[in-house]
């Protein structure tokens, strides 16, 4: 079964650390005299006395969460905010936060039902995207309904409870990462869209992108979200405290329903639509925050949307948990041109999370500032290459943004930061090389890890050498040396243990949610090992179905093992006629590659296989087995069926928990 999805990764394996937040994180220590002053310097460098953000925040508030938490049907926890609220109601960080993140942590607290303007209302705090309803003449224009099907119908159930209860006729996806998707059957369903009651609209390349930006790297992509997200960390002051960007990710069904509607299908890089007599004027920016994206401007309540390519933090270049380079300078010259054609104009900004902007005069500062950042970071990454610094000396050489900005609580590095950002930027133009030929054939990780021990004298001086440096709290030195004597003998109970101590005590000091998660992690896990927390797919149905018979096929030929195939599985053709579809894809293994064609069947093919594109789906979600459905008569063969037995055989199987800071 494909694994794939980060956020549904998230549900399938946090269900242990939910609600554990009083007994802390298993084999957390208290924070070191170098972390507790490092975190009190920081009180001295921020506006902390700004509480502007705190009111913004509560603005137009009209019901919280109720209960704080979100149940399943069968009366399981799936979101919980009363967990964060009950261990975060001091305005004092704690030693082991960072006062910053602390800071934006409780801004993230701040839950319910808001009202943005006349007709335009949020839900915020139910997930970690933000739902905005905007009322039309006959119904409810959804935009984003959040991860999961249960906290989308709970935020439109509290809507409906205190200000109308119309019904939903139109549902907008802001772009494709799939927390601004996959509720959608908590406020519509596949009936109502097949009858036309509720259309679905979404910027061009939103399906494709949707599902194909998860898949093709998914394994590794979810199991790197786990650090990205603290989602088995307990929700606790040594432990997972937020992302920044939002608290986590909801633990409900993911859904998805294609859309009905493509803005920008022709390339238009603006267009206008009426949708229930609401009329909203799309930006097409394509390349930004996500592959397929549109911010969106209500001419008629002065509002615009930014989707998620402005909000109150840095965002990503590159996330840590993996994905395609994003284009800063393309989404700095985005932010421009919304600032130049509705700045003037706006008078309440929202986004897709956190909380709005209100006033036009903070609005254009609001957007020149984020365009300002990403423009920057671009540009000055840029700089520092052609003066031929590498990527770990320009980060070194760029710790902050200048002093306007950095000033600037919008600005901070709670989800992205600047030092991933600045190695996004060198990648997306000059790859992975740094340019020093020692660097173009290195090691694999175990070979360097036991040269540089033997080195260094052993292990037991390379430890007794450590402790002195992370007495000093020279925890990066510490962490950089002791993963070399772990990844050579992951046995090594003290060596785990000190570089588990220093990465928790770099967590502790984290100004980034998902820094300070990715530490945390590795360091429960060197103390722990990883977590037995269960297994199964890691992709909704409705995702996986989503996928084109192309993609399919293009996941088929990355999941075969291409070394065995060649040296086993002679050179053949299949044709798979899918015939209610009129369509025929010519399937070649060649040198252990599996490519393939939409074609006419290839008469020479060893292998004919006959089905429905239904069939498939149900092959994909696991509803039926191949043999199954051959048995059954959902499948016909004509020609050699053990051949593709071969190469169903021969189809790995990705470890949902593989290891990440031991080999």
């Amino acid at each position: 079964m494909i694994k794939t999805l980060w956020p549904v990764a998230l549900a399938a394996f946090v269900t242990a650390a939910s609600g554990t937040a009083l007994a802390g994180t298993p084999g957390a220590k208290p924070a070191e005299p170098a972390t507790r002053m490092a975190n009190a310097a920081v009180l001295g460098q921020l506006p902390f006395a700004d509480r502007k953000d705190f009111t913004t925040a509560r603005r137009g508030r009209i019901a919280p969460l109720p209960d704080g938490q979100i149940k399943d049907a069968n009366g399981n926890v799936i979101w919980d905010m009363a967990t964060y609220q009950s261990f975060m109601d001091s305005e004092f960080a704690p030693d082991t936060v960072n006062p910053s993140l602390w800071r934006q942590e409780r801004l993230n607290n701040i839950t319910g039902l808001f009202k943005v303007t006349d007709g335009i209302h949020q839900i915020r705090g139910f997930d970690l995207s933000n739902m905005t309803i905007v009322e039309g003449e006959t119904g409810l224009i959804v935009i984003d309904p959040l991860v999961s099907v249960e906290t989308a119908a709970a935020g439109l159930a509290l809507y409906r409870g205190h200000v109308n209860k119309k019904p939903v006729v139109a549902v907008i996806y802001s772009h494709s990462h799939v927390d601004h998707f996959g509720g959608v059957k908590g406020v519509t369903s596949d009936a109502d869209v097949e009858a036309g009651r509720t259309k679905i609209y979404a910027p061009s390349g939103f399906l494709e992108h949707a599902v194909s930006e998860n898949v093709y790297a998914g394994n590794a992509m979810s199991r790197r979200a786990l650090y990205m997200y603290g989602a088995l960390l307990p929700k606790s002051a040594d432990g997972q405290v937020g992302t920044g960007l939002g608290k986590t990710t909801a633990l409900g069904r993911v859904s998805l329903i294609a859309p009905t509607d493509t803005i920008g299908a022709a390339g238009e890089a603006r267009e206008e639509r009426v949708i229930d007599g609401v009329r909203i004027e799309f930006q097409l920016t394509p390349g930004t925050e996500a592959p397929a994206e549109m911010n969106m401007y209500f001419p008629d309540s002065k509002a615009l949307c930014m989707a998620e390519n402005a909000a109150h933090t840095m965002h990503n270049v590159l996330t840590i948990r993996g994905a395609q380079v994003r284009d800063s300078r393309g989404w700095a010259r985005y932010l421009d041109e919304a600032l130049i054609a509705y700045g003037d104009k706006t008078e309440v900004v929202f986004a897709q999370h956190h909380w709005p902007t209100w006033g036009r005069e903070e609005i254009r500062t609001y957007l020149a500032d984020q365009r300002d950042m990403y423009q920057y970071i671009h540009d000055q990454t840029l700089r520092l290459v052609n003066q031929g610094l590498t990527p770990l000396e320009i980060a070194d050489t760029l710790q902050s943004l200048p002093p306007n900005l950095a000033n600037k609580w919008y600005a901070r590095g709670y989800y992205g930061t600047l030092s991933h950002n600045v190695r996004a930027v060198y990648q997306r133009y000059m790859g992975f090389y740094d340019g020093n030929p020692a660097n173009l054939d290195p090691l694999p990780p175990e070979d360097v890890a036991r040269h540089y021990v033997q080195f260094m004298g052993g292990a037991d001086a390379v430890i007794a050498k450590a402790r002195r440096s992370f007495a000093n709290g020279e925890y990066r030195w510490v962490a950089e040396v002791m993963k070399h004597v772990v990844f050579d003998d992951p046995a090594n109970i003290a060596a785990r243990e000190l570089l588990a101590d220093a990465l928790e005590q770099m967590g502790y000091q984290a100004e980034s949610g998902t820094w300070r998660n990715a530490m945390l992690m590795g360091a429960f896990e060197l103390r722990n090992g990883i977590p037995d927390a269960g297994g199964g797919t890691t992709a909704s149905t409705d995702t996986l179905t989503a996928m084109t018979i192309e993609m399919y096929f293009d996941y088929m030929g990355i999941r075969l093992n291409g070394p065995l195939a060649a040296l086993l599985m002679p050179e053949f053709n299949i044709n798979w006629t899918f015939v209610d579809l009129d369509q025929n894809h010519v399937m070649t293994l060649r040198n252990g590659t599996l490519t393939h064609r939409v074609s006419a069947p290839d008469g020479k093919a060893v292998l004919t296989i006959k089905l429905t594109r239904p069939v498939l789906d149900d092959l994909i979600a696991g509803e039926i087995s191949f043999f199954e459905a051959v048995h059954e008569g959902l499948i016909v063969l004509q020609g050699k069926p053990a051949l593709l037995a071969m190469v169903m055989l021969l189809q790995d199987f990705f470890d949902p928990l593989f290891n990440v800071v031991t080999p």
